[in-house]
């Protein structure tokens, strides 16, 4: 058996602002060059995924998609910088937590 978990960024009166899917939505933004496109890809409709990611703007005050209207190639969405940085240190953060989290269950469990 092994320890179940969720794990997310909360603001301070409690909303939950990131976890794993927003994290899991830029991953397909990146992948897939769109939030339309990721959006689809999760199930989910346009307006909810650009909420969360609107809603994690606005908590981290960071922007995470630049984003391109319309146009010849028909526009799209890509990570900025401090997207991929707080995907970077999120990463880290559910990997040290999952090892410590499973260092706890074996003391308890095993």
């Amino acid at each position: 058996m092994k320890a179940g978990y969720s794990l997310w960024i909360k603001s301070d009166d409690g909303t939950k602002v990131f976890g794993q899917g927003p994290y899991r939505l830029l991953v397909l933004v990146d992948k897939l060059g769109s939030l339309n496109k990721a959006a689809s890809e999760m199930g989910m409709a346009y307006s909810k995924a650009l909420n969360i990611l609107k809603n994690a703007e606005r908590e981290l005050k960071i922007e995470l998609l630049e984003r391109e209207i319309g146009g010849v190639k028909g526009g799209g969405s890509k990570l900025t910088q401090e997207a991929k940085d707080l995907m970077e240190k999120y990463e880290r953060f559910r990997n040290d937590a999952a090892e410590e989290i499973e260092r706890i269950y074996e003391k308890y469990f095993a």
